[in-house]
């Protein structure tokens, strides 16, 4: 549905919200902060600094206009009223001075020195330093690049989120050189607001690439030689413009494989068309699909005249020659900015074919794209990752299908459990990380948040630590809110695979909590049933009202709007939890009411049971699934736990 974008200020204020503990009011001065992607090395180097009501920010000409954006926005979150500027550090030290700049700035490497600190070499590296100095408080915010000066004034929104400016010493870099998402899903295609907001997140976990390649977007695969409409690239050339502000590269994805005539010189040339449409609004990195197509018959007689008979091995050089004859012209035209990503038309597995063979000839700097060892894979170790390099001649480019929803076996699902299960050291065996978000923009940002970190540093992530920083993100650190959430997510925690078996379990929380109750009940022990039916219904009323406080406390309603099949299910399914609670509570004081309560507690229920998936969003469509396995099963099961004598539902 149509939604408006949000003022920059609230995104900016949500994503901040990430790196606060769910006390972070009452966090003492002086502690470590967290931050995410978490750095790769930070150090605390003395107590909060007083940034006072003044600041000067030494290179301010030599950052872009976003990162400037950020520094002064984090300044003032720290309580600095006014921002002067100044060209050279100051011959007094008093006050704040925050020197910004790339490693080729004098005044930077000045300020690095006096602080003892280092600056990453790697493209995309920073530092940032903070400490006393002299009278006042020295903060320098050093990038490898302009990439890097972006990331650690990201950084500093983080670390000013508080209100206070911890001392600390910060050595980052990326693992991966590739980090961010894949718009590949079927289905409907995001809309324009949504990859708009989508830029803003990803350069806010200091993601770098955004593939458009929507499955449904017409112009990009079965007409794809036609011109797009103007009105449509005009908001795509919005979109381009703005990931160059976020340093995200904005990546044009086509897919030819159904139609294409490998040997008919107008089809290559209607590719480059297409292509230079997109550079001359600034993109320098193209993508060409070779997915979901089948590659053992040919689409016009040329192909068979100039490349025999239709198997794996002739559509493998096929698309080899395509790839680099695109190649060789973006080469031509752009230089060291060129940039090509493919994905094969065997794009998941390692075993050898005659296919993967024949497209290893693919120039070395082409990236290729793989989905590990199944389509949808339940974990990716780095042996999975070498035996990838081995089948296609390259460090291959994981295009992880999580947390998309356009599959079977995914119906009626938000899949909102932590990034988990990819090999710590996986950046040493992977080119980089896109991953392929579900139809639903923000509530992918949940998964994405941790592929980011994931991919940024993979030695140093923690699923959890991530998944509960996601939370805050969109809580704006609210703590009652990211509760709710946290509720929320659990209940969404199954994540499928294309076969009968998930790769994450359904609310393993919740799970937990219900087990201990029904093995309380159980036991005959009376004050440990009178404890466990306490706790359920902490549980329940917790599922109850969450849905109503995530309303109330997401700033992002798209996220809300989104998600509101699934909230509105949640509510019910946590009043039938709540009935049963009643349910089992009578039942164990030897009341006939229990019946009457289990009878509410199946028809909330059911009413839970007949939602379904917003219309022309999802594709399958189908009912909403929450908790399914453990709640459902638990409500059914409840009226059975404890008889009660004269009651119409015991043994229910």
């Amino acid at each position: 549905m149509p939604q408006t974008r949000l003022p920059r200020s609230i995104f900016l204020a949500t994503a901040a919200a990430a790196l606060l503990p769910a006390a972070a009011s009452a966090a003492p001065q002086g502690t470590l902060p967290a931050v995410f992607p978490q750095p790769v090395s930070m150090r605390l180097t003395g107590a909060a600094l007083e940034l006072g009501k003044e600041a000067t920010i030494v290179g301010a000409d030599t950052a872009d206009a976003e990162t400037l954006t950020l520094v002064r926005s984090a300044l003032a979150a720290a309580g600095v009223e006014k921002v002067g500027t100044a060209r050279a550090l100051p011959a007094k030290s008093g006050g704040t001075v925050v020197v910004i700049g790339t490693a080729r700035s004098a005044p930077v490497r000045t300020a690095i020195s006096r602080l003892g600190g280092t600056l990453p070499d790697q493209r995309e590296g920073y530092a940032l330093l903070s400490d006393a100095h002299g009278d006042g408080t020295l903060v320098v915010l050093a990038g490898q690049d302009a990439g890097g000066l972006y990331y650690a004034a990201q950084t500093l929104r983080q670390l000013t989120a508080r209100g206070t400016m911890p001392a600390v010493s910060i050595a980052d870099r990326p693992a991966m050189a590739i980090r961010g998402t894949i718009e590949g899903f079927y289905g409907a295609p995001w809309s324009m607001e949504d990859r708009a907001r989508h830029l803003d997140f990803l350069g806010s976990v200091k993601a770098n690439t955004y593939v458009y390649s929507p499955k449904d977007d017409p112009f990009a695969r079965d007409k794809w030689r036609d011109a797009y409409p103007q009105a449509t690239l005009d908001a795509l050339k919005t979109l381009i413009d703005q990931a160059r502000r976020h340093h995200v590269r904005f990546t044009y994805a086509i897919s030819p494989g159904p139609s294409i005539c490998y040997s008919r010189p107008s089809d290559v040339q209607a590719l480059q068309r297409k292509f230079e449409v997109f550079r001359s609004m600034g993109v320098r990195s193209f993508y060409i699909a070779f997915d979901d197509i089948e590659y053992t018959k040919w689409n016009c007689d040329e192909d068979r005249a100039a490349l025999g008979e239709p198997g794996q091995r002739a559509a493998g050089l096929a698309q080899a020659n395509l790839s680099n004859t695109i190649y060789r012209w973006l080469k031509t035209k752009d230089g060291d900015q060129a940039e090509l990503m493919i994905v094969p038309t065997e794009y998941f597995n390692t075993t050898e074919s005659p296919y993967k063979a024949a497209l290893r000839e693919v120039d070395p700097a082409v990236f290729v794209q793989w989905t590990g060892t199944d389509v949808v894979p339940p974990a990716i170790s780095i042996g999975d990752a070498k035996a990838a390099t081995k089948a296609f001649g390259r460090k291959t480019l994981l295009w992880d299908n999580y947390p998309v929803n356009d599959y079977g076996e995914s119906t009626g699902r938000l899949l909102m459990a932590p990034y988990a299960r990819r090999e710590a050291g996986l950046s040493g065996e992977l080119s980089g990380i896109l991953a392929n978000p579900m139809n639903q923009e923000a509530p992918s940002r949940v998964a994405v948040f941790g592929s980011a970190a994931f991919a940024w540093n993979d030695r140093g992530y923690d699923a959890d630590r991530a998944w509960k920083a996601a939370a805050r993100m969109l809580a704006s650190g609210d703590a009652a809110t990211t509760e709710a959430l946290m509720v929320f997510f659990d209940a969404q925690h199954l994540a499928p695979t294309f076969g009968s078996q998930p790769w994450q379990p359904s609310a393993p929380r919740l799970k937990a909590t219900l087990d201990e109750v029904t093995d309380a009940i159980t036991s005959g022990n009376a004050p440990a049933r009178e404890a466990a039916l306490e706790r359920l219904k902490t549980t329940a009323d917790a599922l109850a009202t969450a849905s109503d406080t995530i309303r109330a406390g997401v700033a992002d309603q798209g996220f809300v709007a989104q998600s509101q099949p699934w909230l509105d299910a949640l509510q019910l399914w946590g009043r039938s939890l709540q009935a049963t609670t009643s349910g089992l509570s009578a039942a164990n004081q030897g009341s006939p009411r229990a019946g009457g309560f289990f009878a509410q507690a199946r028809a909330l229920a059911a009413q839970a049971e007949k939602l379904q998936t917003i219309p022309g969003t999802t594709r399958p469509q189908g009912a909403i699934k929450v908790a399914d396995g453990v709640l459902d099963r638990f409500v059914a099961e409840a009226p059975s736990l404890i008889y009660v004598p004269g009651s119409a539902a015991a043994g229910d």
